[in-house]
């Protein structure tokens, strides 16, 4: 197995792009992902965190993105243990909601568990037809410690999306402690799913896991958050705010050598940036393409605005 990098950026739509990335001409959401498309080949839904897509709107991704092109699409809150807002379920499932917290999160139900599965899986429908779903984000929360109900989440994720390649990203420091490591990557070996490793601050907090490159599938994944320590933690401020990194081309050349590991021994391999304020994310993933060539790491080439012509709205 010898992967060619895929690198791309964790979402499309932020308001840093629109305002300084997209063209003028760029006014519409299918503008904008087409114009995306011709500079990269595969990108990660993060809006799917907060709303289960409708399928018209999955179906309009597919119809938007040339041949080859793939989506990573992040499972929704409630389906990985994070607090969600009744609002935020689909208007039909809301009357499941029996109960709330005293901060309004929805305490979940195995019925409204099983509902919100059903439907992600569905709105991923039209992806799958088109061949262009990547694999299902499932990221865990800080308070999810490795043991019992953590894996039992995650095997349930496992049964209620078959077929789907199920990538875990752990946001809890000791699933990747040293003597706990093996065992982790060996759950998930034994489990058939994907290992996602992260860039992240160096700061020693519960909610940072230690960068470690390893593949547990044929699929490599690994998810770039930036370096900003000081705003990691910082309450308020939006996902632009706490990922606001431009990396230096030294931070990214600590990557080449892993990555030219990585594919190695993954048939699939991504390289994805969550550094979403201003244009950091198209701006890092360009660069980090310019040095993986430079060293001779394949990387693949997308579209590119020469043939802009067979995706012109």
């Amino acid at each position: 197995m010898t992967a060619a990098v895929r690198v791309g950026t964790c979402a499309w739509v932020e308001q840093g792009l629109i305002g300084a990335w997209y063209p003028a001409s760029a006014t519409t959401a299918e503008s904008r992902l087409r114009f995306y498309a011709e500079r990269f080949d595969t990108v990660e839904v993060d809006s799917s965190y907060y709303a289960i897509p409708a399928e018209r709107t999955t179906a309009n991704w597919a119809e938007r993105t040339p041949p080859g092109f793939v989506f990573h699409v992040k499972a929704f809150g409630l389906m990985t243990g994070h607090s969600v807002r009744p609002e935020q379920l689909p208007a039909d499932l809301r009357p499941l909601v029996n109960e709330v917290t005293s901060r309004g999160h929805v305490v979940s139900s195995d019925a409204l568990r099983d509902r919100v599965f059903a439907r992600f899986r569905r709105s991923l429908e039209p992806l799958r037809q088109a061949g262009k779903l990547g694999g299902v984000l499932f990221q865990l929360p800080p308070s999810a410690l490795p043991g019992r109900a953590a894996w039992e989440r995650i095997d349930y994720a496992r049964t209620a999306l078959p077929g789907d390649d199920l990538m875990v990203e752990f946001r809890q420091r000791d699933w990747l402690r040293t003597d706990l490591r093996a065992e982790t990557f060996d759950g998930l070996r034994q489990r058939g799913l994907t290992y996602v490793a992260v860039d992240a601050p160096h700061v020693h907090t519960d909610n940072v896991v230690e960068t470690v490159v390893e593949a547990t599938t044929p699929t490599g994944y690994v998810r770039f958050h930036g370096r900003n320590a000081a705003t990691w933690n910082r309450r308020g401020g939006g996902a632009s705010s706490r990922f606001d990194h431009l990396y230096a081309d030294a931070e990214l050349a600590e990557w080449v050598e892993p990555l030219r590991r990585l594919a190695a021994s993954t048939s699939r391999l991504y390289a994805m940036f969550n550094t979403n304020a201003d244009t950091q994310g198209p701006d890092n993933a360009s660069r980090l393409r310019q040095l993986l060539e430079a060293a001779g790491v394949p990387a693949t080439q997308p579209l590119g605005p020469a043939q802009r012509g067979l995706f012109e709205v």
